[in-house]
């Protein structure tokens, strides 16, 4: 599309760039002088020297020509500013682009691609800070994968890698749209779930643990994975982005004791905890 230009724009471009437009301005009138007197020292315009005969007129050509190398100036001078103009938006735009991509990598997981703990903690603030009010609650689900150690130790960090990988790929797809899947360290992850209930947190676990019934091809081999799941409600076991981490947390660590794949949080927890 065109650029339209308009007096407002030239204006901007003009006040955006003060000194290179004096620069400029002062170049065009240093041609034009120049222009004038070569034409004087050359006899290039003859009227020069009989202006003060009151019946010398300029002549056409000649009026032409002047206008033109005014004209020539006017525009050189209009697109230097514009594409100071073009060059500023440029580079606004490659940093706001740059500055999103930084946000998006200090956000993200990079194995992975899932959100990391940095993101989760903020959704959960904001998710703790204003619960649902129909009814409703958000499910905070810590997921931790079991004997995940002995892939990395018997096959080695690549293979363990390429096993995290397909991992996540298989958490997106378990997740529903609207959940936020994160990779929080390690072999941890977690889930933010929002507008469930008790039971629609459970079948969410459910799709999880069956993402995993599979086993995942990674270096050559196919390895068993399993999970332990710990599940906190919001705003009933946590008030908070800590608590609810806290709590999530302890009934991931209660399930994997007690061999059971997906535990809600209780209260009782904290204090079994403490007799263990």
């Amino acid at each position: 599309m065109d650029t339209i230009i308009t007096p407002r724009m030239l204006r901007e471009a003009i006040a955006a760039h003060p000194q290179s437009s004096l620069q400029d301005a002062l170049l065009v009138f240093c041609a034009m002088i120049s222009a004038l007197l070569l034409s004087l020292q050359y006899d290039l315009f003859y009227f020069i020297n009989e202006l003060s005969a009151a019946e010398r007129e300029i002549s056409l050509a000649e009026m032409i020509f002047l206008t033109a190398l005014l004209a020539t100036g006017i525009v050189i001078f209009i697109i230097r500013r514009l594409n100071d103009q073009r060059r500023d938006i440029a580079l606004k735009v490659a940093a706001e682009r740059e500055l999103r991509e930084l946000t998006s990598m200090a956000l993200q997981d990079p194995l992975t691609g899932l959100l990391n703990r940095r993101a989760l903690i903020a959704a959960l603030d904001t998710a703790t800070a204003s619960p649902p009010a129909n009814g409703s609650q958000y499910a905070l689900f810590m997921i931790d994968l079991d004997h995940f150690k002995s892939v990395n130790d018997l096959h080695g960090h690549a293979v363990g890698d390429q096993v995290l990988e397909v991992v996540a790929d298989r958490f997106k797809a378990a997740a529903r749209p609207s959940d936020l899947v994160a990779r929080i360290g390690g072999d941890e992850f977690a889930v933010l779930a929002y507008n469930v209930d008790k039971e629609t947190a459970r079948k969410i676990g459910s799709r999880f643990l069956e993402s995993l019934t599979r086993t995942i091809g990674a270096g050559g081999q196919a390895h068993k994975v399993s999970l332990s799941i710990g599940i906190a409600l919001i705003p009933d076991d946590g008030a908070t982005a800590d608590e609810a981490l806290r709590n999530a947390d302890l009934a991931m660590y209660c399930a994997k004791e007690r061999r059971s794949a997906l535990m809600f949080f209780a209260p009782d927890m904290d204090q079994q905890k403490l007799i263990a």
